[in-house]
């Protein structure tokens, strides 16, 4: 037996750019280690596997060292896949029933638009730890289901930062999110810029996060009095996200490409 697979480069037009992942569309469910041993081997920062349901598909995004509530890149790559491979009409709205609940998607002639909830994070105390892993003073620092989000003084300080993942690892926390505004004094196009680190779940840097982005819209929502955004994860791969919060959601315009294609031998 085998199943459809291909590895799709999310919030990128280019190949080898934004976030790879890689989307599985399985005719049943398959036990847990199984989906667990095939992220491992893909050893991506995510692996998406996909179940035809009645009202669309159920999705399960996996790390290759555990399972996770929210990704939107995979989320993305899941959605170009099914319309990609002829699954569903492109003028259909795609349906993810997730452990987030429900998510949707839409086709258009510039990218794929996902709706997630929004993610609102609470004022926190930097610990120490967290200073020192990042070698600064943050100027703002919330705390959310993701973890921690610390704004900074430059989108430089951002680009240019290396942290201690280890002391990040440490953390009670499954996600680092750092950000600033973007430099429009030196010509940056971005509303804002971020990193995103994991290393808690494998993922040292992951290169494009869709779900953090439901907190950084949620966030620079306030700061710039504005709702529509054009960010930048400045990742060492990078990706580009057009953001828009329309009250209580939060919707992530990308495109993706597909690299490769092919059967997983299951």
């Amino acid at each position: 037996m085998s199943a459809l697979m291909a590895i799709i480069d999310a919030f990128a037009s280019d190949p080898f750019k934004g976030n790879p992942a890689a989307v599985c569309l399985l005719e049943e469910e398959r036990p847990d280690d199984w989906m667990q041993a095939v992220a491992q081997e893909m050893n991506l920062s995510e692996t998406a596997f996909l179940v035809k349901r009645e009202d669309g598909y159920s999705l399960r995004w996996f790390t290759p060292s555990t399972e996770v509530d929210l990704c939107g890149h995979a989320t993305l790559a899941s959605a170009h896949f099914v319309w990609e491979h002829g699954l569903l009409d492109r003028q259909v709205e795609g349906r993810f029933h997730t452990r987030s609940g429900l998510l949707t998607a839409r086709y258009s002639d510039e990218g794929i638009t996902l709706h997630f909830p929004i993610e609102r994070g609470e004022p926190a105390v930097a610990p120490e730890e967290l200073i020192q892993a990042l070698g600064l003073i943050p100027r703002y620092v919330s705390l959310s289901r993701m973890g921690y989000m610390v704004e900074v003084d430059s989108e430089t300080t951002v680009r240019t930062l290396v942290p201690d993942l280890a002391l990040i690892a440490q953390l009670p926390v499954q996600a680092v999110i750092v950000t600033s505004r973007g430099a429009s004094q030196l010509g940056s196009p971005y509303d804002f810029v971020s990193r995103v680190f994991l290393p808690s779940i494998g993922i040292d840097e992951d290169p494009v996060t869709g779900s953090a982005h439901c907190l950084l819209a949620s966030y620079w929502e306030k700061r710039l009095r504005k709702n529509e955004f054009l960010a930048y994860q400045a990742s060492p791969r990078g990706g580009e996200l057009r953001v828009r919060v329309d009250g209580e959601n939060v919707t992530l315009l990308g495109q993706a490409v597909t690299i490769m294609s092919g059967r997983l031998r299951i």
